[in-house]
C-alpha cells in the first residue's frame, strides 16, 4: 500500500510539473515568434525580461528544476512499472498505449539534453560567442542578429528540429495524461483530450521549428 501511495504522488507531481513546463514552452514560443516582426520586436522582449534582473534567472533555474524532478520521477515510474509487468503483457501494452507514451523517458532525456544545450548556445553564450553583439550599455546584447547568426549553419538547425520533434512526442502524450492522473478524464472526455494534447503538440513543433528553418533558408535575415 505505501509503495502505490508513493507512485501516486510522484504522479501528480509529475502531472503537475508537466503541465508547468507546457505552459512555459507555449509562453516562451509567443516570446521568440516576435522575430518575424522584427529586430525591435525581439530586442523589445528581451529588455524587458533584462529588466527583470535576477527574477529571470530564478524562474529559469525553477524551470530546470521542474525537468529535472518531471524526468527523475518518470525514470522511477518507468522501472516500477517494467518491474510489475509480466514479459509476456510487454508487447500488449506497447500496442495500447503507442509510440509517444512508451517513449516518454527517451523523449523526456532527449530535451533533458536539449535544454541544456539551448542554454549553452543562447544563454550563457559558450557555444558561439561570435554571434554575440552588445547592444546599449546595461549588458543587453542584439538578440535579433544573435539568433539569426546562430542558425546560419545546418548542424544547430538540425538539432532544433529534431529535439522539437521529441518535444512532439512528449507533449501530445504527456498532456492528456495530465488529466488522467488528477482523474479529471472519463471515456467521454478522453478523446477531446487527446485532440487537444495533440493540437498543442503540432502548434509547438511547428512554431518552434519555423524559427531555425526560416533563417536557415534565408527568409529571416540580418
Amino acid at each position: 500500500m505505501q509503495l502505490t501511495q508513493s507512485s501516486v504522488g510522484r504522479k501528480i507531481i509529475m502531472a503537475v510539473t508537466g503541465i508547468v513546463l507546457v505552459a512555459f514552452v507555449c509562453v516562451h514560443l509567443l516570446g521568440n515568434t516576435s522575430i518575424f516582426v522584427g529586430a525591435d520586436a525581439i530586442n523589445a522582449y528581451a529588455q524587458k525580461l533584462h529588466s527583470l534582473g535576477p527574477l529571470v534567472w530564478v524562474f529559469r533555474l525553477v524551470m530546470l528544476a521542474a525537468f529535472v524532478i518531471h524526468i527523475f520521477f518518470g525514470i522511477q515510474l518507468t522501472i516500477e512499472n517494467k518491474a510489475a509487468t509480466p514479459e509476456a503483457n510487454v508487447q500488449v501494452k506497447r500496442q495500447k498505449t503507442g509510440f509517444a507514451a512508451e517513449t516518454m523517458v527517451i523523449s523526456g532525456l532527449v530535451l533533458l539534453a536539449f535544454v541544456i544545450y539551448h542554454l549553452l548556445h543562447f544563454t550563457v553564450r559558450v557555444t558561439n560567442p561570435e554571434i554575440y553583439v552588445p547592444m546599449g550599455d546595461q549588458g543587453m546584447v542584439d538578440v535579433y542578429y544573435m539568433v539569426v547568426m546562430g542558425f546560419q549553419a545546418v548542424l544547430p538547425v538540425a538539432v532544433y528540429v529534431v529535439a522539437m520533434g521529441f518535444l512532439f512526442l512528449h507533449v501530445s502524450h504527456g498532456f492528456q495524461s495530465f488529466f488522467q492522473t488528477l482523474g479529471l478524464s472519463n471515456d467521454k472526455s478522453l478523446p477531446i483530450t487527446m485532440n487537444i494534447s495533440k493540437l498543442i503538440a503540432v502548434v509547438l513543433l511547428l512554431g518552434y521549428i519555423s524559427i531555425p528553418v526560416l533563417i536557415v533558408a534565408g527568409l529571416v535575415k540580418i
